[in-house]
C-alpha cells in the first residue's frame, strides 16, 4: 500500500501536480540524530549530489497518509523516486527536452503561481496587524453572545412505562447516577451515571432541550419526554451562561478569516485598477449590454420606489 501510494505521488510530482506551495515547504522534522543546520549528502546520481534537505521537501510534498508515518521508515523510498527521478531529467536533457516549447510555456506558467503565493503570502502578513485581529475578535463575540447552558443528566428507556417506573423509584429516593448505569440505554452516558455535562438549547432535540430548560437545578422530570431516541427522565444540575473563547483560543481561527479578507480586498483593489477584457469562448467580443434608461427596470433588480 504504502509503496503504491509512493509511486502514485511520485508520478503526481513528475507531471508538476504536487503544488509548488507544498514543495517549498521546509519544516520536515529530519531524522533523529542530526545535527540543526546539517544538509549532508544523502546520495549521488552519476556524480550529482542528493542533499537531505531535498528528500525532505519532497516528504513534505507527499499524500498526509505518508507524511504521518516515521520519516526513517520512509527515507529510503524517497530517495529511490528521487534517484529515479534524476535519471528521466538526465535522459529528458541528453534528448534536449529542456528545448521544448512545452517547458518553457510550463516554466512560465510555474513561475507565475509562485510569484502569486509568495505575493499574497508577503502582502497577507503585512496587512494582518494585531489591531486587525483585535477588531476580528471583538466582531466575533458580538456574533456569538453568550448562551444559556444547562447541565443534566438523563437516563434513556424504549418505553414510557420503563421511564415511569424510574421516576416512580426516585421519588423514593432512588439514586439517579445508580440508576442509569443499570437501566440507560444511552450506554456513553450511562458509564458518567447519565451525566451529558453543558449544552445550549440547540444542542439538543427540541423535546428535549424544552423540557430541561424549563426546569431548575436540582428538578427531575415529573413526567417522561419522548425524542426519536426514546422515552427520557431528566435531572438537571446546574445552569450557566457560557463563556466566550479567549483570543489566544480562536487566534488560528481569526488568522485565517483576516487571510481571506485581506487577499478578498487586494484582489478587489487589483481589478479597480486594472484594465479588464473579456471576451466569449470563442474569443469573440461580448455582446454589448444595453444602457439602462431612467424608468426602465433591470432584469432581476428591485422595481424602483412610486415617488
Amino acid at each position: 500500500m504504502f509503496a503504491r501510494v509512493l509511486r502514485v505521488a511520485a508520478v503526481s510530482l513528475a507531471l508538476g501536480g504536487a503544488g509548488f506551495a507544498a514543495l517549498a515547504q521546509t519544516g520536515t522534522t529530519p531524522p533523529a540524530g542530526t545535527g540543526a543546520g546539517e544538509d549532508p549528502v544523502v546520495a549521488k546520481v552519476n556524480g550529482a549530489e542528493i542533499k537531505r534537505s531535498e528528500v525532505m521537501r519532497t516528504i513534505a510534498s507527499l499524500p498526509p497518509q505518508v507524511q504521518q508515518m516515521p520519516v526513517q521508515m520512509i527515507f529510503p523510498a524517497v530517495i529511490d523516486q528521487i534517484i529515479n527521478g534524476k535519471l528521466v531529467a538526465e535522459a529528458g536533457y541528453k534528448n534536449n527536452v529542456q528545448n521544448d516549447p512545452e517547458v518553457a510555456e510550463r516554466m512560465k506558467r510555474a513561475e507565475e503561481r509562485i510569484v502569486q503565493e509568495l505575493y499574497l503570502t508577503k502582502e497577507v502578513q503585512k496587512r494582518i496587524t494585531a489591531e486587525r485581529l483585535q477588531e476580528a475578535y471583538n466582531q466575533f463575540k458580538q456574533e456569538n453572545p453568550p448562551q444559556d447552558e444547562v447541565k443534566a443528566s438523563h437516563i434513556l428507556v424504549e418505553s414510557e412505562d420503563a421511564a415511569k417506573a424510574i421516576i416512580a423509584d426516585l421519588k423514593k429516593g432512588g439514586d439517579f447516577a445508580k440508576i442509569a448505569g443499570e437501566k440507560s440505554t444511552d450506554k456513553a452516558a450511562a458509564q458518567q451515571g447519565g451525566d451529558l455535562g453543558f449544552f445550549t438549547k440547540d444542542q439538543m432535540v427540541e423535546p428535549f432541550a424544552d423540557a430541561a430548560f424549563a426546569m431548575k437545578p436540582g428538578d427531575v422530570s415529573e413526567t417522561p419526554v419522548q425524542t426519536q431516541f426514546g422515552w427520557h427522565v431528566i435531572k438537571v444540575v446546574d445552569r450557566r451562561q457560557s463563556t466566550p473563547p479567549t483570543f489566544e483560543e480562536v487566534q488560528e481561527q481569526l488568522r485565517s478569516q483576516v487571510s481571506e479578507q485581506v487577499i478578498g480586498e487586494l484582489v478587489e483593489d487589483l481589478r479597480s485598477d486594472a484594465k479588464v477584457e473579456r471576451f466569449q469562448m470563442d474569443g469573440s467580443p461580448m455582446p454589448e449590454q444595453p444602457a439602462a434608461t431612467p424608468g426602465s427596470a433591470t432584469p432581476g433588480a428591485a422595481p424602483a420606489p412610486k415617488p
